[in-house]
């Protein structure tokens, strides 16, 4: 089986070489590793063109300004081979990676699509909550904890990519998920691979990650999705901004009311975390009291971001009316 693995990246000098030493010593070569370059004001592009090709040729594709879609789109349109494997800038391949998800492929009676996992790298406390707090508890498959599908580990025929029409290109982010709902719908055959383990570096920084929170939410709103993230966190909010309309019966003191109603709801929100992903992330009680302590502030940050990042959207889209 002849893979091409379609990378888009921008701006990722700090790991894209962790990626290219990852890919170029896997058990089942790639045919060749085929990169968008975005528009990387940094080293990147450079990084990539001195790479040593002696194991497995690597295609750069330069482009002014490409979102994560347009990227995957120009690398696929561009790969030579049948097979297709996606996996993103900021993620570290097991060696088995790709032979896992070509196996599953080929076990399988006209596969289409396979998706392997990806587990969060949590070498911090910081990192730890920040998994707990937004990226959804594996579950389990053949005995083994796995993620939810992801086009970071991914593996599928190019018809496949031609038949849906490809990524989304107008996107930051939320176009890796309107393109595995579009497979899904068109009724393509997927199987999971739990075995085709990647390793995603998540944003380690307080800041660094309200920014993300930020153009998250922003990108969500112009995918239609705020359905499923959005309103929630608005009714939520919504209930406790109703529950401070009685200050103006009880005066300043009704206000503790909702800060306390706010606290309560973000401290078992908390809990709530650390019980769904006890069975992946287990710790002893003062462990738990750790995490819980810094989780707690954590979703507050991200609620933060998540409503100023809507609000960014609203106001861009009155102004260009």
């Amino acid at each position: 089986m002849k893979i091409s693995v379609i990378v888009p990246v921008r701006n990722e000098e700090q790991s894209i070489g962790r990626l290219l030493n990852g890919l170029t010593r896997q058990t089942l070569m790639p045919a060749e590793i085929v990169i968008t370059d975005g528009g990387s004001s940094d080293r990147t592009a450079q990084i990539i063109s001195e790479y040593d090709q002696t194991l497995t040729p690597i295609r750069l594709i330069r482009e002014s300004a490409a979102l994560p879609g347009r990227g995957r789109n120009l690398a696929a349109a561009q790969a030579g081979s049948e097979w297709l494997a996606f996996i993103d800038a900021g993620i570290t391949p097991e060696p088995d990676w790709l032979e896992s998800l070509a196996r599953s492929a080929e076990a399988g009676i006209d596969v289409d699509v396979v998706y392997g996992t990806y587990e969060p790298v949590t070498d911090s406390l910081f990192k730890l909550c920040a998994v707990l707090a937004y990226v959804a508890p594996p579950y389990e498959i053949e005995g083994r904890l796995i993620r939810h599908p992801s086009v970071a580990s991914a593996l599928m025929k190019r018809s496949v990519w031609e038949a849906v029409g490809g990524f989304p290109e107008n996107l930051r982010s939320a176009e890796d998920l309107l393109f595995m709902r579009k497979i899904e719908r068109a009724g393509f055959k997927i199987v999971r691979a739990p075995e085709a383990l990647v390793h995603w570096h998540v944003e380690g920084t307080p800041w660094g990650t309200f920014k993300r929170f930020i153009r998250y939410a922003r990108n969500n709103m112009h995918a239609g999705l705020w359905s499923e993230w959005q309103t929630p966190l608005f009714r939520r909010y919504g209930w406790i901004l109703l529950s401070a309309l009685p200050v103006v019966i009880f005066g300043i003191k009704w206000l503790l009311v909702p800060v306390i109603l706010w606290l309560v709801l973000l401290s078992a929100r908390a809990l709530v975390a650390l019980k769904r992903n006890r069975a992946r992330y287990p710790g002893n009680l003062l462990e738990n009291i750790l995490r819980f302590t810094v989780l707690t502030p954590l979703l507050a940050l991200l609620d933060l971001a998540t409503i100023s990042g809507t609000l960014q959207w609203v106001v861009s889209q009155q102004r260009e009316r």
